[in-house]
């Protein structure tokens, strides 16, 4: 999700405003180690807010959908 802001040039609070989630639900994902852990109705608004802005998320293993250029973690060496 941090990605995903910087992307856009957004704060937590703004992504917050579009999903329809508080403040404190996007910063307790954030903060979370590993895999985001949260609702999967509350997931799904911020996948979509972040999709309406304009930004694709890329699973594991899976290919973009998109054109142009992006980023991607590599698997550790």
């Amino acid at each position: 999700m941090r990605a995903a802001r910087a992307l856009l040039g957004i704060d937590q609070r703004t992504l917050a405003a579009w999903a329809g989630v508080s403040l404190p639900t996007i910063q307790r994902m954030e903060a979370s180690p590993g895999t985001v852990r949260g609702a999967v109705s509350t997931l799904t608004r911020i996948v979509d807010a972040l999709a309406a802005a304009g930004v694709e998320l890329i699973g594991n293993d899976q290919p973009s959908q998109g054109r142009g250029r992006g980023v991607r973690l590599k698997e550790p060496a």
